[in-house]
């Protein structure tokens, strides 16, 4: 009888250890290695990054004698008009040239892409190899491009012009003079365009040698209704 006791003594006791151990595990956090950061934690502290207001995209009244579907680029206030249809387009900041890398013209969309690979031209290698910076001869696409999320690649007599409108993973520089040529948006902004403009599309670029009369449109401010119900 005091062998059985002592086993029912030995037994409460263990099933007592056990459970304290069990509850302590059940309320005390494991100590489990942090996470490593996600290159998409670091895209979220940069998408915060964004320009001033005046340069998100905006539905806008508009008038001027280009087709629908036309894009109209403005440098020198940092605007890129997409028109929809009579009276009305859709305007994006921009970032574009900086001093001694502006330009003017009338170009064509002759290429488009998803996440594009960047090849910088020569001329910018040297450039840039002289500065100390040693740009690769073909970077692949992704996050850490400077084409962004799409890329619209500007033509003129069936020829690359070397020039784009693309995304950039810097949308704070939106709205400055910043580039060696292109025009640069948002990538949110980029890939709602992209997905509008076709091969073919008329880009005209209004820059340094544009002159009065060239093209003619007028912003007339946003288009209220448009812009809270669509359209």
């Amino acid at each position: 009888m005091k062998f059985h006791a002592k086993k029912v003594v030995a037994f409460a006791a263990a099933a007592t250890v056990l459970f304290a151990v069990t509850n302590a595990s059940a309320f005390t956090p494991a100590n489990a290695p942090e996470p490593a950061a996600k290159r998409s934690d670091v895209l979220l502290v940069a998408h915060q990054k964004r320009p001033p207001q005046k340069y998100w995209r905006t539905k806008v009244r508009f008038r001027t004698n280009e087709a629908p579907g036309t894009i109209i680029v403005d440098t020198n206030n940092k605007y890129l008009y997409y028109i929809d249809g009579p009276n009305r387009a859709t305007r994006y900041g921009i970032g574009v040239g900086r001093e001694g890398f502006g330009w003017s013209g009338v170009v064509k969309v002759g290429r488009k892409a998803e996440w594009p690979a960047w090849t910088p031209p020569a001329e910018m290698r040297v450039r840039e190899r002289a500065k100390g910076r040693i740009l690769p001869i073909t970077q692949e696409g992704g996050i850490d491009n400077p084409l962004g999320a799409r890329a619209l690649y500007l033509y003129k007599g069936g020829r690359d012009t070397i020039f784009r409108i693309h995304g950039t993973n810097q949308p704070w520089t939106i709205g400055q003079n910043m580039s060696s040529g292109c025009i640069r948006m948002m990538n949110e902004d980029v890939e709602h365009l992209y997905d509008r403009a076709g091969i073919g599309t008329k880009v005209i670029v209004i820059g340094p040698g544009s002159k009065p009369g060239d093209v003619h449109y007028d912003d007339r401010g946003v288009d209220i209704f448009r812009q809270i119900f669509g359209g």
